[in-house]
């Protein structure tokens, strides 16, 4: 370890020499490479965390760089684990970096989650937090909480020293159709590098014993505002009694199959002139939308589905895939007879692989 490069966090009274050799001994998996992920990684990489896992299967968009300030636009179309750790060798040598270019599932959480000390979850689904939950629970593995929604962003860390887990704030997961995403409601560049930094400092904090951790805590931050509120909570014991993974966490039925085409096929089927509704808000189909689309945004589908042609294949596209596959799932229950297909990776990954 570097002693000098660390001079004014080991000068620093209650952190000291002490402090920074548990940071360098530390071994933190953060799942998401994204708006949250970015200052995560970045801080607790340049502090001199021993070992950081970073966990990502998705590629870098053009609509990503306002928030996801280490990429930049060259980087756009490359895997966002293979950008991330090149800057971050650079940021510092010192530390050993870990990609893993997949997405958590029950398959494999518990095997690479059991190598860390901590997991922070940057994830932007409400799945991905219910299985990490559950393999922190039973590997006994604290991990610290960030969301975002509009304007406002959440911080808390779960299952810290017997503290309180994600289930007893939130026990069940909400539906698909009930959750916001940040495609269809926006969200400020600046918010996420607010709420991944104080990830970050959380993770400091019970990497290193310092301060006060918000466990049993629910910070919320109003960017408008500039406010904190912070809301208590209690453990409920038998959520701490979880012994396996449940057999499925996704929102979609595991047995349910999605018909699906790549975004590399769309540049025929734009050829062919095919049916391609898009389910977008009217103001993304305003902002950039391919010449032959209709629009139809999701929440408007029943009220307009006369715009649709089921009498030929539709195809379904919004701005990352989520969207499709629900306006699918929904327009394939009311025109069983019809053929629907998604477009994997939407419109982000098209941008990406035509760029």
């Amino acid at each position: 370890m570097n002693d000098n490069r660390y001079i004014r966090q080991t000068t620093l009274k209650g952190f000291g020499s002490e402090g920074q050799q548990k940071l360098a001994d530390a071994k933190v998996l953060v799942v998401g490479a994204g708006g949250l992920g970015i200052p995560v990684l970045t801080y607790l990489n340049a502090m001199g965390v021993g070992q950081i896992g970073v966990m990502d299967n998705d590629t870098i968009s053009i609509t990503n760089l306002p928030r996801q300030v280490l990429y930049g636009a060259a980087d756009v179309g490359k895997a966002k684990v293979t950008v991330a750790l090149e800057k971050l060798r650079v940021q510092n040598p010192s530390t050993k970096l870990i990609g893993y270019e997949t997405i958590l599932t029950t398959a494999n959480a518990l095997e690479i989650i059991k190598e860390y000390d901590v997991v922070v979850d940057a994830s932007d689904n409400f799945p991905t937090r219910y299985l990490v939950n559950d393999a922190c629970v039973i590997l006994d593995k604290p991990f610290v909480y960030g969301a975002l929604h509009g304007y406002e962003g959440q911080v808390s860390v779960f299952n810290y020293k017997d503290g309180p887990t994600y289930r007893c704030l939130f026990p069940k997961m909400p539906k698909e159709n009930e959750v916001p995403n940040c495609n269809e409601h926006g969200v400020l560049g600046i918010l996420p590098g607010i709420i991944g930094n104080l990830q970050a400092l959380e993770t400091i904090k019970v990497l290193t014993g310092i301060g006060e951790v918000l466990s049993g805590v629910l910070l919320i931050f109003d960017g408008l505002q500039h406010s904190y509120q912070k809301i208590n909570f209690k453990r409920k014991s038998e959520n701490l009694e979880i012994s396996q993974l449940q057999d499925f966490y996704e929102w979609n039925d595991p047995c349910e199959i999605i018909p699906t085409v790549h975004t590399e096929e769309l540049a025929k089927l734009l050829a062919d002139n095919v049916q391609i509704i898009d389910v977008r808000t009217t103001e993304e189909f305003e902002d950039y939308h391919l010449p032959s689309a209709i629009s139809v945004p999701l929440n408007e589908l029943a009220d307009h589905s006369d715009k649709i042609d089921f009498s030929v294949p539709v195809y379904l596209l919004c701005q990352s895939g989520k969207r499709s596959e629900t306006a699918l799932k929904q327009l394939r229950e009311q025109h069983p007879d019809s053929s629907f297909f998604s477009i994997l990776g939407g419109l982000n990954q098209y941008l990406a692989t035509c760029s």
